[in-house]
């Protein structure tokens, strides 16, 4: 949570909140998750009544273990899922989770750090594996649109975005923002972050 605070993380974040802003406000239903990622609401701009956090730290409504939710099969309409695939050992047995718990016309939402892509490359290069968002295993969008598919969802194309360069330091990151449009037109599946919406 500490990286999201950080002018790299605030890019991310501010990119990633308000493309699931756009996708949430007219989804309907009695139920929505967001699965991690407790500092950031992803669901304040949704309309469903309950909306809950759901997590395996503090700041969660509900603490559980994401390869065993804890929630009836056929029950939630909604699911946020930021950067949980990449960073948990299970991804396969999370997307089963939210597969069962999701109604028959349930949205799950995805985002992920992009392999093909500059921050894919730092990852690769990067020296120090431990550090925090490289040392996640990136999922690239053909390979989670597979998985999806096998467990019947109807998948989106996605949308990618951040095509900055992973600098530390916000004046880098101002310098740099002409890339934004440049990468949305030229090389539009080079973003460093993703979003997937299934059905």
């Amino acid at each position: 949570s500490n990286w999201f605070e950080t002018p790299q993380g605030r890019y991310i974040l501010s990119w990633e909140k308000s493309k699931v802003d756009q996708l949430v406000t007219d989804q309907f239903g009695f139920n929505a998750f967001q699965f991690g990622m407790p500092q950031c609401a992803f669901l304040d701009q949704n309309r469903i009544p309950l909306r809950q956090i759901a997590g395996e730290g503090e700041g969660v409504d509900l603490i559980c273990n994401f390869q065993e939710i804890p929630l009836a099969t056929n029950s939630v309409d909604l699911v946020v899922m930021p950067h949980i695939l990449e960073f948990h050992k299970e991804p396969h047995q999370i997307l089963r989770e939210v597969e069962r718990i999701l109604i028959a016309d349930g949205q799950l939402i995805i985002t992920g750090f992009n392999p093909i892509s500059l921050w894919g490359l730092r990852k690769k290069m990067h020296l120090k594996k431990d550090v925090f968002p490289f040392n996640g295993n990136y999922i690239s969008v053909l390979r989670l649109r597979d998985w999806l598919k096998l467990l019947s969802f109807e998948v989106d194309r996605g949308h990618f975005g951040c095509y900055i360069p992973p600098f530390k330091d916000e004046q880098w990151i101002r310098r740099w923002h002409f890339m934004e449009a440049a990468g949305d037109r030229w090389w539009s599946v080079a973003g460093g972050v993703y979003l997937i919406r299934a059905i």
